[in-house]
């Protein structure tokens, strides 16, 4: 959706995916579109994956592979192409996938929360570094509650060095069912990249797609300060 939106606003779209059917497809879609190839103004990190149960419960491969994905994912994404924006030295925008996860406290998927918590932080260190530069990038950090994506899929690209044994296989629980409805139901991918684009021309950095999450975000904020526990 976020590469979609990117052709309609009259940009040129480079992909990368794990999954090269997936990326194929999206690419004859986009091309369909009248898309074209190879700039680098705007920077999406989005890729993302969920695995574990309780924190004490999950595997070393979980942690591995969602810190992997997630929050080493975003780095690699700044690593290689923040150097090239910097040389540019035109306007550009990077903008990190999170979670409302990493704003909030709550119980369960403490590794992929970790990752997103990661990513926020690094959003903002990432912000701070470039304004203190006084360059032309700007950065967003994207925290949005449940959208139709097939993140609860993501177990069949997982890598068999980082498969759980047998018996280790806790994903299949009441609460992966309510997430999977919680997905079903979700928002629409192109209604969060409309929210995308609203904050890039904004030049907003938290981009909250579900604002009714926004009290528990303020509880959190709160506990914090008043060094209460989390809630």
């Amino acid at each position: 959706a976020i590469a979609e939106q990117c052709v309609r606003e009259g940009a040129h779209v480079v992909l990368a995916d794990i999954e090269e059917p997936a990326l194929r497809s999206t690419a004859r879609a986009l091309t369909e579109l009248g898309a074209q190839v190879l700039a680098v103004h705007l920077l999406f990190n989005i890729a993302g994956v969920a695995a574990g149960t309780t924190v004490w419960e999950s595997t070393l491969a979980d942690w591995t592979r969602v810190m992997g994905i997630n929050l080493n994912g975003v780095f690699h994404g700044i690593h290689t192409f923040g150097p090239r924006m910097l040389a540019q030295d035109d306007e550009c925008h990077i903008v990190n996938t999170a979670s409302i996860a990493g704003l909030i406290s709550s119980p369960g998927l403490g590794i992929y929360k970790a990752s997103k918590h990661a990513v926020v932080s690094l959003s903002e260190t990432l912000s701070c570094e470039l304004a203190e530069r006084g360059v032309k990038i700007k950065v967003s950090v994207l925290c949005p509650y449940w959208v139709k994506t097939q993140i609860l899929r993501s177990q069949r690209n997982r890598s068999p060095a980082l498969e759980n044994p047998s018996s280790d296989c806790r994903e299949v629980s009441a609460w992966a069912q309510a997430a999977q409805l919680a997905v079903k139901t979700g928002m629409e991918p192109h209604d969060v990249a409309g929210h995308v684009f609203d904050a890039i021309r904004g030049e907003h950095f938290y981009i909250l797609t579900h604002p009714d999450w926004s009290p528990l975000i303020q509880q959190r904020m709160d506990n914090i300060l008043q060094g209460r526990p989390p809630a």
